[in-house]
């Protein structure tokens, strides 16, 4: 199982099912290879997989993440098992402990210690696969103890929310063979002032959650950095906006003409959608946000264009403290 070149990650309590069907549509014909989808107030996520799965004919599914205090571990693991034999293995398990409002506060659930959790659930889930190992499993991981044990126990992490700084310490922790999927928040917005405002409130959910906090003061912000909507050196770290973006896709002009799963990536700038974009080997940072250029223009009928986009990276260990470059699907 292969996560392919570059995938899109959508928000897709947004849309209705035919608009999610006009969705699958737009990325498959694009020549995606992936499309990941979150588990929040809506959609369940198994159910959702399923319907995504029989809309498509070559698209990789991945769940970005589903909760695992929506479902017990058997459960979990028969479904991954049941949807990979449905459909022709294109299917990938992201999991993720969530957080207290949406666990205790939403589902009625106690929220215990993360690790040991996570660790329970996914032992569960493992338990008699044939091939424990090569089970599509992945896990929403932020601090070290977590890090490691999605190297010990998954394919690799989906960290979300975090630094180049935080990428460099991840990789480190996981090793060469695992998967390591890095979200970038990028804006094309050139004005520092409204690229910042746009940054703000893409991130204003996201700084009340206890989890995303200490990994950022972990990650050497201060509590002043994360008041008022955010210091600028806190907004600039988590979204890359305007010049720096340019930047990137002129210096990785000669990407543009990258193909995705065997066919070009085509369409323009993209516009309500977020992306989550997997780089393959000898592709650069540079040359992915360069793809920026590529991304099919999709919109939310009846709604208004999205300013912010995500796009995440598959990483290798070996690059600066300072980019997310050199990442790679290894």
């Amino acid at each position: 199982m292969t996560l392919g070149r570059l995938g899109v990650w959508y928000s897709t309590d947004k849309l209705h099912g035919s608009q999610l069907a006009d969705l699958l549509a737009v990325v498959e014909q694009s020549g995606y290879a992936t499309l990941w989808y979150p588990e929040s107030r809506g959609y369940e996520s198994m159910s959702l997989a399923a319907y995504l799965l029989s809309k498509s004919q070559r698209l990789m599914i991945g769940s970005s993440i589903a909760n695992i205090y929506a479902r017990d571990s058997f459960t979990a693991r028969r479904a991954m098992v049941s949807l990979n034999d449905l459909y022709d293995h294109r299917f990938i398990l992201g999991l993720g402990v969530s957080h207290v409002p949406m666990v205790e506060g939403l589902r009625g659930h106690r929220y215990d210690k993360p690790v040991p959790a996570m660790r329970a659930y996914l032992e569960g889930v493992r338990k008699d696969l044939p091939n424990p190992e090569e089970a599509p499993v992945m896990v929403a991981a932020l601090g070290p103890k977590m890090l490691a044990l999605s190297a010990e126990k998954s394919r690799g992490a989906v960290p979300y929310n975090v630094t180049p700084k935080h990428t460099a310490k991840a990789a480190a922790i996981l090793g060469p063979t695992k998967w390591l999927a890095v979200e970038q928040k990028v804006t094309l917005e050139s004005d520092p002032v409204r690229a910042r405002t746009l940054g703000r409130k893409e991130l204003a959910r996201y700084m009340v959650l206890p989890n995303y906090r200490n990994n950022w003061l972990r990650d050497g912000f201060t509590e002043a950095d994360l008041a008022d909507g955010g210091s600028d050196r806190f907004i600039d770290a988590m979204v890359l906006w305007g010049d720096a973006v340019r930047r990137h896709q002129h210096a990785g002009a000669q990407a543009n003409a990258a193909r995705v799963d065997g066919r070009r990536a085509h369409g323009d700038e993209a516009v309500g959608a977020q992306h989550l974009g997997v780089v393959e080997p000898g592709m650069s940072e540079a040359g992915f946000l360069g793809l920026l250029d590529h991304f099919p223009r999709v919109r939310r009928r009846g709604q208004g264009d999205a300013e912010i986009h995500r796009v995440l990276l598959l990483c290798h260990p070996e690059r600066s403290e300072g980019s997310h470059a050199g990442c790679k699907r290894r």
